[in-house]
């Protein structure tokens, strides 16, 4: 054994309390983190021959790299819907990595990892009021889990057409219609093979918002003269956070031959409030739906989960089997998280979210959305009342989307997130260059919203 690993070995207890004194001095000052850094690290680029030993690398991290780390989870950074980590989860994802389980099998030929994640998209499942009939799996993010219900949808396409796609690949042209996609849903579909010119782009309601328009959708629908398709729909676009209208597609679903898909991010997380799971009223018809747990369920980054109708499972292990890994046993026999994902290497990444769905319960999170809603609304009508500022759009959920009348929109973005107290970022809404902030994490309050206000205002006196 090499000595450092030797030695480290011997300290464990003592770099673990190290390593979690450090954590909690973190998080105990995250409101006073910087939201941004303009430093830039020096980057090593040749490996020490005999390492340095924890206790040392330790150090060089600390005196090279924390410094410039961002308080990224932290209360005030608006920019990304980026959620905090509760107490829970970070438990949670610490023991995950002790653990060190690669879920796989819940038949009990492996541990117990694929039973805790199938558990917790049951608990997932009652905490969105979704019906027993999804199933579901961890992934790393929107991007994957959106690829994954899309890579289903393609074979789902071909089965239509008497098609195996996942073993003959794709023939012919599949289209796929849609409003607003985030663009984590066009990136798949040119992961998929579909093409992202595959697309067909729907019209907006009118009035300013960014849901889809049923009547083109079904006239858009007539012109491809009954082929398949797949319907890409939103529960939560990323500006405004505007919501298509289940209801209406749900009867175009009755009457033509479609895949419905809905990237529900982060606004899906309206179905924890009475107050605003209307929003999300007739979602359970739909056949896939993708939610980001990083985002307002405020686990550490790169989760998410993907729901599929159960009726569809036999198209999923055929799009995601591994069939020619006699090892990994038999995808017809046994359920595996190894036929049913991208990945085959996967972490207990359902534990951190395990926790704290176990730990704050239904009340918790309908707490958590209802206050970061609260936030929003709070922060828009600082926006709202200022003469500088024009809000682009109605606050639906947690999302405020503005810009400023007169000025450079970008260099003012750039100032105030220079000065660390907030973070925002910019976009383009109805050919408009605007900032956008979001707000999902749980540690948000009143408090912040009037730091970020007095920054903005600083920042305003020097322009």
């Amino acid at each position: 054994m090499n000595d450092r690993l030797k030695d480290d070995l011997k300290n464990l207890e003592n770099i673990l309390n190290q390593v979690k004194q450090q954590g909690i001095d973190y998080l105990n000052n995250i409101h006073s983190r910087s939201t941004s850094s303009g430093e830039i690290a020096p980057i090593i680029t040749d490996l020490n021959d005999h390492g340095l030993g924890f206790s040392n690398s330790l150090k060089q991290f600390n005196e090279r790299l924390e410094p410039v780390i961002v308080g990224s989870s932290g209360p005030r950074y608006w920019g990304f819907v980026t959620g905090g980590t509760t107490p829970a989860a970070i438990a949670g994802d610490w023991l995950a990595s002790v653990y060190d389980q690669n879920t796989q099998s819940s038949n009990g030929n492996g541990d117990v990892s694929a039973v805790i994640e199938l558990e917790t998209v049951q608990l997932l499942l009652s905490l969105f009021n979704l019906p027993k009939y999804f199933y579901g799996g961890f992934v790393t993010g929107a991007t994957l889990s959106n690829f994954t219900c899309l890579a289903v949808a393609r074979q789902w396409i071909g089965k239509q057409h008497g098609n195996d796609f996942a073993k003959s690949g794709i023939s012919g042209t599949i289209k796929v219609l849609s409003a607003t996609p985030h663009s984590s849903s066009i990136k798949s579909l040119s992961m998929l093979g579909i093409g992202s010119n595959n697309l067909i782009q729907l019209n907006v309601l009118k009035g300013n918002r960014e849901a889809l328009d049923p009547e083109d959708l079904e006239n858009k629908i007539k012109k491809l003269n009954g082929q398949p398709f797949i319907l890409i729909s939103s529960a939560g676009t990323v500006n405004t956070v505007d919501f298509d209208d289940f209801g209406s597609i749900k009867k175009l679903r009755e009457k033509y031959n479609f895949w419905w898909h809905i990237d529900a991010a982060f606004g899906g997380f309206a179905a924890c409030s009475p107050k605003y799971a209307h929003l999300v009223k007739d979602w359970e018809n739909a056949d896939s739906i993708t939610i980001d747990c990083h985002k307002w369920l405020n686990v550490p980054y790169e989760s998410a989960v993907f729901f599929v109708q159960e009726k569809h499972q036999r198209l999923q292990i055929e799009t995601f089997q591994n069939t020619n890994a006699a090892y990994l046993g038999n995808p017809s026999e046994n359920f595996s998280y190894l036929n049913f994902l991208p990945e085959n290497s996967r972490r207990l990444k359902a534990l951190p979210a395990w926790f704290t769905l176990m730990s704050y319960g239904r009340s918790g999170y309908q707490k958590i959305v209802e206050h970061s809603i609260d936030m929003a609304k709070l922060f828009g009508s600082f926006i709202q009342e200022h003469p500088a500022f024009e809000l682009l759009a109605p606050i639906h959920l947690n999302t405020v989307c503005f810009s400023l009348k007169i000025g450079d929109v970008q260099k003012f973005l750039n100032e105030l997130n220079a000065g660390g107290e907030i973070f925002m970022t910019m976009t383009v809404y109805n050919g408009r260059t605007a900032i956008r902030a979001a707000f999902v994490n749980w540690r948000t309050e009143a408090n912040d919203i009037n730091i970020a206000i007095e920054a903005i205002k600083k920042v305003l006196n020097m322009s």
